[in-house]
C-alpha cells in the first residue's frame, strides 16, 4: 500500500488533501483511482484512507480508519554522521531512515575528505531530505526524520547534552562487553545519539572530546568496516534492542 505524507490536518477530522508532486504521482504515476485505498501520515500517525475525489491539483481522501498502521520505535536514534566521499551519504540517509533513525547530522571531522562549499549546503540539504522523505515513503515510517545541516564537529558534540545516551563505535575499542553494557542502559523512550565515523575514522581526540561529555566508546566487532556499513549496522543494532525489549 502506498504512504504519502500531508503538512495539514484533516478537514473536518475526516478528509485529507494531497496536492504538489504527490498529487501528480497518485494521479499520473501510479493511476490510481476512486475507490484505492492509501496510507496518509500526518503528525506521527497514520491513518487508512480512500480516494473520494480528484481536483485540477488535488487528490481528496476520506479517512476509513484513524491509527491504521505505527511503525515508530520505543527510542529515538539520532545518526551523527562523519562526512563520507562521494555519494555514500545519501545511501546512508536512506538505509538510516528505512531502519527507524529519527534525525541525521552530518558532520565535518578532522578525517573528513569531503569539504562541502557554503554556497552548495541548501542544495544538498534540500536533496537529502528529499532521500529521506522517499524513503520514509518506502518504509511507512508515520514522520519523515529530520536530516539536519552540516555542523562541525565541535557544534555536534555541544549538542550532545540533549541525548540520554550516546554512542561512539570505535575501531580501537576491544570486545563486545562495553557494547552489551551500553545496550542494558537503553530504556524506552530514550533519544540516543550514535557517531559514525568517515573513511579512517575518528581521530583520538575527537573520540575523547565525546566521551568527555557522557559518550560511551562501543564496539560493532572485530572487523573494521566501511563507513556506510557501520551506520546501518549501529543503527540495526538498536532498532533491534528496541523492538525486542519494548
Amino acid at each position: 500500500m502506498y504512504n504519502f505524507f500531508v503538512t495539514a490536518p484533516a478537514d473536518g477530522e475526516s478528509v485529507y488533501k494531497i496536492c504538489g508532486s504527490d498529487y501528480n504521482h497518485v494521479k499520473n504515476v501510479l493511476r490510481l483511482g476512486i475507490g484505492d485505498t492509501i496510507l496518509v501520515s500526518f503528525s506521527g500517525s497514520s491513518d487508512l484512507c480512500e480516494i473520494v475525489e480528484f481536483s485540477d491539483c488535488e487528490v481528496i481522501v476520506k479517512i476509513v480508519q484513524k491509527d491504521y498502521q505505527d511503525t515508530s520505535l520505543p527510542i529515538g536514534i539520532h545518526l551523527f554522521q562523519g562526512l563520507p566521499k562521494s555519494d555514500k551519504l545519501e545511501l546512508i540517509i536512506q538505509k538510516a531512515v528505512e531502519l527507524g533513525a529519527e534525525s541525521i547530522t552530518p558532520v565535518e571531522t578532522s578525517r573528513s575528505i569531503v569539504k562541502i562549499e557554503e554556497k552548495k549546503k541548501k542544495s544538498k540539504l534540500e536533496r537529502w531530505q528529499a532521500i529521506a522523505e522517499s524513503a520514509a515513503k518506502q518504509s511507512k515510517r508515520t514522520l519523515i526524520p529530520e536530516v539536519k545541516q552540516v555542523l562541525s564537529f565541535k557544534a555536534a558534540v555541544e549538542t550532545l547534552k540533549n541525548f540520554d545516551l550516546i554512542l561512539i563505535p570505535y575501531e580501537n575499542h576491544k570486545g563486545m562487553l562495553s557494547t552489551a553494557n551500553a545496550l542494558k542502559e537503553i530504556k524506552s523512550g530514550m533519544n540516543v545519539a550514535v557517531f559514525i565515523g568517515p573513511e579512517g575514522g575518528f581521530s583520538e581526540d575527537e573520540v575523547a572530546a565525546v566521551i568527555k561529555v557522557g559518550g560511551k566508546s562501543i564496539s560493532l566487532g572485530k572487523r573494521i568496516l566501511r563507513t556506510e556499513t557501520a551506520a546501518v549496522t549501529a543503527i540495526a543494532m538498536l532498532m533491534l534492542h528496541s523492538e525486542l525489549n519494548f
